[in-house]
């Protein structure tokens, strides 16, 4: 910004010094030649004194006056300070004398403020300006960026009352469960529910001391969805509800190959699982005497492994892979497989040895012990809507009675300890299920040997969501781009798109497509700015890659608005307060310094100059200026 630029370093400094060494050595060699010029002339024709005097004089004064012109010496005067109202900025707020306001476009209408279209352009007009003190809301995204590297100084305006904070995926795949998380200003005692698409309550929560609240659901068909959000207060009347916007996308199903030592029930629910979500297991049981059931016999080599995302073993099958073939497993694993390993029965030493060389001491796991699951948060009616309407062979009833979980068995080892990752725990805390990363892969351990009890008690959506996590965690992560979106989209806002390839296209809910400009400056995260005028869905398209996004409404969650330029006004402050080192205004960052004007400097240069010229070219001075006798006329006729 002018006024705040440092010349005193770099290349602005040596330029300095070069031209002043130039100048110096030019009125040296002016000086040089005026004397040498006095000392040849012959006595009769040499200069006076003070002609010579002032044209000595004359050179070093050119030289510095034409220096300063170029660069005037720095002035100091103290920081300019602005007071800059936003959205909400009240008109009866004190200006200190000195201080410039300013009111951007989203401010009340105020006689003594001048109006500017952003804060850019007050800056302009405003040069030297280093203190900024906000009034309203907060500063918008087109003004953030101009407001870098200046002090702000802002004390928040208290929040709506309603929904203040949001936090939830723009995009989920089918059957996986999500969670949305969020906070709510001046509500104490206050109540959020979580409706699905079809208006049935899937998930309630309390308010955290601090307003927070954890909500979650299941998507379960793929498509656009509207999930809502529900806000009660504590005499449970609807203070606000907003639109949660959900792409749900069928994600590629992984490949999994199954390896079992025998059938069981756990077995067989997990294919049926896998069967309904759409994964496609190859299978090979034994069943004693060399025969196998399921599919067709696959050698477990690396050529074979590089095929299957997620590798499903029991124990037995562990024990009786020969060397080569646990090498191979073990380094498909290392390059990015993910192995779950189904422990129901006792371990050998030998077992016991592998294993922990992998990062697990688990123990004998020579007995069972009892499973008892967490109770749920969720009442009955939400917990009948997440088991939702049932199959055409087996219907479910909406007000049909919520069985209780089953008391499920586990082998008791020790699966939850240091570097150990855990996918799911019992009523007392300790993990049935959990992984570790071995390379680029992951090593899973499920330790529950009936977990298809869910199922016959009707909680079939509780197994599949077991399953689901376990499978999700532990397969082979699969390369996905993904649009990123920096901030809330919302109609009339810009928005930043990252991640974007060349020639990608928004189509807007009316159907228009509209181009959109990588911006160079971005560098690898090719981002784009794009401004929505439609609420509604919107469709990025990259080739032929489809990514839709939602955009809310100019004025819907105005609460979530106020939150959202609260926080990137709050980060702002803080990212100016690191980089000067301070909160407040040092001594010495409480003046700034500048250039002065260099028209005195330029006049006073050309004055001199054409003083000189003068003087070079006039006749004062010289000793050559004497009477020369003429001769009388003479008279006609003599």
């Amino acid at each position: 910004m002018i006024g705040a630029m440092d010349f005193d370093s770099g290349l602005q400094g040596s330029l300095e010094t070069a031209i002043a060494g130039l100048l110096g050595l030019a009125a040296v060699l002016a000086v040089a030649s005026l004397i040498l010029r006095h000392y040849r002339a012959e006595a009769g024709t040499r200069a006076r004194g003070w002609r010579l005097a002032s044209l000595l004089i004359a050179q070093p004064l050119m030289a510095a006056l034409l220096y300063l012109a170029l660069f005037p010496p720095l002035v100091y005067s103290e920081a300019g300070s602005m007071v800059v109202a936003t959205a909400g900025a009240s008109a009866s707020d004190a200006t200190i004398a000195g201080e410039t306001r300013i009111a951007l476009p989203e401010a009340s209408a105020s006689t003594d403020s001048e109006r500017v279209p952003d804060l850019a352009t007050a800056l302009r007009r405003h040069p030297g300006t280093q203190r900024l003190r906000l009034l309203g809301a907060g500063l918008e995204p087109r003004d953030r960026y101009a407001a870098r590297g200046l002090t702000i100084q802002w004390q928040p305006t208290p929040l709506p009352r309603g929904l203040s904070g949001l936090w939830a995926p723009r995009e989920v795949a089918a059957g996986g469960e999500f969670s949305v998380t969020g906070s709510v200003a001046a509500m104490p005692g206050a109540v959020v529910e979580l409706l699905d698409p079809g208006l049935q309550r899937v998930d309630r929560a309390t308010l955290a001391a601090d307003g927070g609240f954890r909500v979650g659901a299941v998507a379960r068909i793929p498509g656009l969805t509207n999930f809502r959000l529900r806000l009660r207060d504590a005499l449970q009347n609807v203070v606000e509800e907003i639109e949660l916007p959900l792409s749900v996308v069928a994600d590629t199903p992984p490949r999994v190959l199954l390896l079992a030592g025998a059938p069981s029930p756990e077995l067989k629910y997990l294919r049926r699982w896998a069967s309904d979500a759409g994964i496609k297991l190859h299978t090979q049981i034994d069943v004693g005497a060399g025969l196998q059931l399921g599919d067709a016999p696959l050698n477990v080599n690396a050529s074979t492994l590089a095929g299957f995302d997620l590798v499903v073993l029991d124990e037995r099958v562990w024990e009786g892979l020969g060397e080569s073939q646990r090498n191979a497993l073990l380094g498909a694993m290392r390059d990015g497989l993910g192995v779950l390993l189904r422990i129901g029965g006792p371990l050998s030493p030998r077992m016991r040895k592998q294993l922990r060389a992998l990062g697990f001491e688990l123990g004998a796991g020579a007995d069972s012990v009892e499973v008892r699951l967490p109770p749920s948060n969720a009442d009955e009616e939400a917990t009948r809507a997440r088991i939702g309407p049932g199959t055409t062979d087996a219907p479910r009833s909406r007000d049909e009675a919520v069985a209780e979980l089953p008391v499920l068995n586990r082998r008791a080892l020790t699966i939850d300890g240091a570097g150990a990752h855990s996918l799911l725990r019992g009523a007392d805390g300790k993990a049935f299920a959990s992984w570790r990363s071995a390379g680029r892969g992951r090593l899973g351990v499920w330790t529950l040997s009936d977990s298809f009890r869910l199922t016959l008690v009707g909680r079939d959506d509780l197994h599949g969501q077991w399953w689901s996590a376990a499978f999700g965690a532990l397969a082979r992560a699969q390369p996905k781009p993904m649009l990123r979106i920096d901030g809330e989209a919302r109609q009339d806002r810009r928005v930043s798109l990252c991640g974007l390839s060349d020639g990608a296209q928004v189509r807007t809910p009316q159907g228009h497509d509209i181009d959109v400009l990588i911006d160079p400056a971005s560098g690898s995260e090719r981002c784009a700015a794009f401004w929505p005028t439609d609420a509604g869905w919107h469709v990025l398209r990259q080739g032929e890659r489809l990514q839709p996004f939602a955009v809310r409404g100019r004025d819907e969650a105005p609460g979530l608005r106020a939150g959202e330029l609260r926080e990137a006004t709050l980060l702002l402050m803080a990212q100016a307060q690191v980089a000067s080192g301070s909160a407040p205004l040092s001594a010495a960052s409480s003046t700034q310094a500048q250039r002065g004007s260099s028209w005195p400097w330029f006049l006073a240069w050309l004055f001199v100059s054409a003083g000189v010229w003068w003087l070079e070219r006039s006749r004062r001075g010289r000793t050559t200026d004497v009477e020369i006798p003429t001769k009388p006329n003479e008279s006609i006729g003599q």
